[in-house]
């Protein structure tokens, strides 16, 4: 059993940054595989970028060069780093852990606008 919670969202002007990160409860952490998910309003929600457990990780073609995803296994955390937020970034973003099944935290909202 794993519990995720997100955090260090909130609003930022087009440009800016803003770095997510998603703190894991439960055990074998190490053997997850580890992504960010993000959905705009009215939209379906949508991979955003993924880290596995052998250190490979992925992006959305939209984020690529912007955002990079990491994590700290010993402190049982995964991060995502925004850099250069755009209006369209605006979202709610959520962590999922996936490991035979998945899990998922609450969300953190991320709102770019001037």
């Amino acid at each position: 059993q794993v519990q995720l919670v997100e955090s260090g969202g909130g609003l930022v002007q087009p440009g800016g940054s803003l770095r997510l990160s998603c703190a894991a409860s439960g055990r074998n952490f190490n053997f997850y595989n580890m992504a960010w998910y993000r959905q705009a309003p009215g939209k379906q929600r949508e991979l955003v970028a993924a880290s596995t457990n052998v250190g490979t990780t992925s992006y959305t073609d939209s984020v690529k060069g912007r955002f990079t995803i990491s994590r700290d296994n010993a402190k049982m955390t995964v991060f995502l780093q925004m850099n250069n937020l755009k209006p369209e970034d605006t979202a709610v973003y959520y962590c999922q852990a996936y490991w035979g099944r998945d899990y998922w935290g609450q969300g953190t909202q991320v709102t770019v606008s001037s």
